[in-house]
């Protein structure tokens, strides 16, 4: 799954610890997402989108939907 979590962290100027801290998860959870390694649980998914008031659409693309 595609997402754009590091370049929204990367515009707050925050840490991926940082990140994991917000979303209460660990920094290798972060990492793993941002890799592309680990899809977020839908929970996840939604607090983030609250976090960077984006919708999860913004956040995260499905590779497999077609465009």
């Amino acid at each position: 799954m595609k997402n754009r979590l590091k370049v929204l962290r990367a515009e707050r100027d925050w840490t991926q610890a940082d990140l994991a801290a917000a979303l209460e998860v660990s920094r290798q959870t972060i990492n793993a997402i941002e890799k592309g390694k680990f899809a977020p649980s839908l929970p996840l998914a939604f607090k983030a989108a609250r976090l960077f008031e984006l919708s999860i659409e913004d956040i995260f693309q499905d590779e497999t939907a077609h465009q």
